[in-house]
């Protein structure tokens, strides 16, 4: 990691609670968290807006808003977002083939119609040598209504915002779920 987080007895006692929340779900406190809670207020406002984002009551199933993030992750070479979106996919009920075929979605039949536009309309929004076009948005429109098509949009760009900070901050995998192309299975994070 380029920076190093803090001891935990020196971060804000009001951020106490997210941390608890943390080691309850992943059995530990995500060293990303300790890096976005160098700075308080900014890793409140982002902690809030994730949750909106990933919320029970998404239009958003589950599964496609893991595919997303996971795809957003690889562009973005974060390899701590891969590990720990891959494994909450997996944790969502989809197959590690199917988490292993996301890199080269277009060429696997393991994807429906619909994760399939959702899948190029993530490309189209996190690769700088793309654009929505209006060909693909009328696609998307097919299989996504208007509230739906913005909830997709900010969870894409939430990610997109996560793991560029992660990446560029080299936030190393924390062991969460077997990497992509990878023949063996991590450590477990809750050890």
């Amino acid at each position: 990691m380029r920076i190093e987080p803090r001891p935990l007895n020196r971060y804000p006692w009001y951020l106490r609670p997210f941390f608890w929340s943390q080691r309850r779900k992943y059995g530990a406190v995500l060293e990303s968290a300790l890096l976005w809670a160098r700075s308080p207020r900014l890793f409140k406002g982002v902690a809030v807006l994730y949750g909106m984002i990933d919320r029970r009551s998404s239009p958003i199933d589950p599964v496609l808003r893991s595919l997303v993030t996971v795809r957003v992750s690889q562009i973005n070479h974060c390899s701590f977002c891969v590990d720990l979106n891959s494994a909450t996919l997996i944790k969502r009920g989809a197959s590690f083939d199917k988490v292993d075929a996301l890199q080269d979605w277009q060429g696997s039949n393991l994807f429906d119609r619909r994760e399939r536009v959702a899948l190029e309309y993530t490309e189209a929004m996190t690769l700088s040598d793309q654009e929505v076009d209006d060909d693909l948005f009328a696609r998307l429109r097919q299989d996504f209504d208007d509230d739906a098509i913005i909830e997709l949009t900010g969870l894409i760009a939430f990610q997109n915002m996560s793991s560029k900070f992660n990446s560029a901050l080299a936030v190393p995998p924390a062991g969460f779920c077997r990497m992509p192309g990878a023949g063996t299975e991590g450590p477990s994070a809750g050890g």
